[in-house]
């Protein structure tokens, strides 16, 4: 499959062992993603979509916002991951009165033999896996304290610019039906998540597990899978898996179809479309999705699969789709048929 841009640059051996590293990964991915997901598996009952596309979100150095009703395990199932692969976890209870400094860190004052200086204290951001829970309870300048953090791994306060520990990823959460107290997300910080993943309602086998799980002498320990290093390493062979300029166009379409401006059915359901962040981002998850599945190329039904968590939280409806009922999700279906 043809490899396009600059994907294997360098020397001729450069490249071949790119290749041989992508292709031994690839060969074993699908039994380390086993592995993971049978770990979190172990305290979180089902819910194997939503595990998998955090894993995707992960796996292409992105953040995920979580969207789900009280109680389904959210919490856990990001505090999990960070222990099955081994990483910093800090947790930031997302309210009101929370302020940017309480996410970033501030400046303290000391003395030492007589002399006041100012010492920098790390806030919960400096970390690799950063859990923003009920992110939408947060104050507009709170939740800009993350854009930076979010966009170019770095946090400034006052003059001086901190970098972020490698990798790090922001996983929030927010519930769908609680109004009162919550502030929506500027369209310019949704833009940064680059999947909306749903988490839905356990079936009732695993309700019952669940059930049998919590009531029971107590929780199973889990145990890691992979350290940072590795994962570290899978992200950057996820960006080199290999996909074809008829995937590219093709996934160009469907993010361009979400366009008010095109002659297509977004036309008459959307007032705003997604922006090319969309575009990199399904050919991202694509490529992710290909390799968790052991395979070194993209298919078309991984680019189909994708474009619904990575579109869904990127287009906006106008009135009167939101009038009759329509969901982000219903257009994205209308989309791909076309």
């Amino acid at each position: 499959m043809k490899a396009g841009g600059s994907l294997w640059s360098g020397t001729a051996t450069a490249k071949n062992d790119k290749r041989e590293e992508l292709e031994e990964v690839s060969s074993t991915m699908g039994a380390t993603y086993k592995d993971i997901f049978s770990e979190i598996s172990k305290v979180v009952a089902g819910q194997h979509e939503v595990v998998e596309q955090i894993l995707i979100s992960v796996f292409t150095k992105n953040h995920a916002l979580l969207e789900g009703y009280p109680g389904l395990g959210k919490t856990l199932m990001v505090n999990t991951l960070s222990q099955v692969m081994d990483l910093k976890f800090k947790r930031v209870q997302c309210t009101p009165d929370l302020m940017p400094s309480d996410i970033t860190g501030t400046y303290l004052v000391e003395e030492e033999e007589g002399k006041k200086r100012f010492r920098f204290e790390p806030g919960p951001v400096f970390t690799n896996l950063l859990l923003a829970d009920e992110i939408n309870r947060a104050t507009p300048k709170t939740q800009s304290a993350l854009l930076e953090a979010m966009q170019e791994k770095q946090v400034t306060v006052g003059t001086c610019t901190f970098p972020l520990d490698k990798p790090f990823f922001v996983l929030a959460t927010q519930n769908p039906i609680e109004m009162e107290g919550t502030y929506p997300l500027p369209e310019a910080q949704v833009d940064r998540f680059l999947m909306k993943i749903i988490v839905k309602y356990p079936e009732p086998k695993d309700e019952e597990r669940i059930i049998d799980m919590y009531t029971g002498e107590g929780m199973p320990s889990v145990r890691k899978v992979i350290d940072k290093e590795r994962l570290l390493r899978i992200q950057e062979l996820t960006r080199m898996v290999p996909i074809s300029n008829e995937l590219k166009k093709y996934a160009l379409d469907i993010v361009a179809r979400t366009r008010p401006d095109r002659d297509t059915a977004a036309k008459e359901m959307l007032d705003y479309g997604a922006s090319p962040r969309a575009s990199i981002g399904i050919i991202l998850a694509g490529k992710a999705k290909a390799l968790i599945s052991g395979r070194d190329y993209v298919k078309k039904e991984d680019i189909k699969e994708m474009a619904f968590p990575v579109l869904r939280h990127r287009i906006i409806l106008n009135f009167d789709s939101e009038r009759k009922g329509i969901t982000t999700d219903d257009v994205v279906k209308k989309i791909l048929k076309e």
